[in-house]
């Protein structure tokens, strides 16, 4: 099994959603299907049958968030400069305008940005593996699906 690197933040919104889909959410799913089958006949309710598809997708969600809380680790933002898991970095692409220049968030999936404008980067991904230690001002080459492509690291930022 994986271990999911998770910031502090992502941890305690992932055990709150856990929660809610445990208790609220399932209480709520089984009430609905439980009128949509006073509704009467099943094959012909469509009701009834997006209420178990909503409850398929609940299930699935818990198990995934189950798992992720299973096989952890609480990942600590150290503010050193350099590209680390929880930092939101700024690069800009070999031959880009500096208005073209990308925000990311490096981490987990799970991770979401306060600023919408920012992506969430893995930090497995071809790219977010090569940004990892690198400081603003450095370049950093990868390999990308279309061939061989170099980054600045424009700017570093501890996220909170």
């Amino acid at each position: 099994m994986p271990t999911h690197r998770l910031s502090r933040v992502a941890l305690e919104r992932l055990q709150a959603e856990h929660l809610d889909l445990t208790t609220r959410g399932r209480i709520e799913v089984a009430a609905r299907i439980g009128r949509a089958r006073e509704m009467g006949d099943l094959k012909e309710n469509g009701d009834y049958h997006a209420a178990k598809d909503d409850q398929g997708h609940m299930e699935g969600r818990i198990r995934q968030i189950e798992s992720i809380l299973e096989n952890h680790e609480l990942v600590e933002v150290v503010d050193d400069g350099s590209v680390v898991i929880g930092c939101t970095v700024t690069v800009l692409y070999k031959g880009d305008a500096p208005s073209q220049a990308e925000r990311y968030l490096i981490g987990h999936m799970e991770e979401q940005p306060k600023d919408a404008s920012v992506s969430v980067m893995s930090p497995t991904s071809p790219l977010g593996a090569a940004l990892l230690g690198a400081k603003a001002g450095a370049s950093v080459t990868y390999d990308a699906p279309n061939g061989t492509l170099t980054v600045s690291v424009v700017h570093v930022e501890a996220s909170s």
